[in-house]
């Protein structure tokens, strides 16, 4: 049986208009895919290491600095209960040599007074010259511990170092002055023990 060639399919015109003239012809093939463009990276590709400051750090690295931060609190409130204790027996400490300083200040004045007394039977006169010479003594004591004795009178009345107790017409004296100490001032400023009991002149 002969075999016929098979003729070629019809080639079937083009009946659509042609194109006006002056337009624009749309690119022939296939056309790129909808998307950003540029060197950035693909939608789909995941981030590297680097891009949020390196790898995140895990829940055993978390769990060590946790421990890390709470030894070390322990360790500041540990130095800190015994800078306090210690600061306290110091403090103590200082507290009793001080005193024992003090004391040992005042052990000639004693010393004195018992001397007086024991003289007093012999000769009666000596025991106000002995009583003087204590009460210097004693004086000089309180003023070498850093509190100067102050019994002026004729000086201006300051009331931070005196406290009046009465004021008195004297026309012999300045207005506004001292004019009697009855008890005297021990230091000055902040290291002022008590001021003086004065009366003042009269203001006219």
């Amino acid at each position: 049986m002969p075999i016929h060639p098979r003729e070629p399919d019809p080639v079937v015109p083009d009946h659509t208009d042609p194109a006006p003239e002056g337009a624009v012809h749309p690119p022939q093939g296939d056309l790129p895919p909808a998307g950003p463009t540029g060197p950035g990276p693909a939608a789909d590709e995941e981030p590297g290491p680097d891009a949020a400051g390196g790898p995140a750090p895990s829940e055993d690295e978390y769990t060590t600095a946790i421990r890390e931060l709470e030894d070390r609190w322990r360790r500041a409130l540990a130095d800190l209960d015994n800078l306090r204790k210690r600061h306290a027996r110091e403090l103590e400490r200082e507290r009793a040599a001080e005193r024992s300083r003090t004391a040992a200040a005042f052990l000639p004045v004693l010393d004195n007074l018992e001397l007086a007394l024991a003289h007093a039977g012999a000769d009666p006169g000596a025991i106000v010259q002995g009583v003087q010479a204590v009460h210097d003594q004693a004086v000089n004591v309180v003023e070498l511990l850093g509190y100067p004795r102050h019994a002026e009178t004729g000086v201006a009345f300051d009331p931070a170092r005196h406290e009046v107790v009465g004021v008195v017409q004297d026309p012999d004296a300045t207005p506004g002055t001292v004019v009697e100490v009855l008890r005297a001032g021990y230091g000055d400023g902040e290291r002022q023990l008590r001021p003086a009991a004065v009366t003042v002149a009269k203001r006219e």
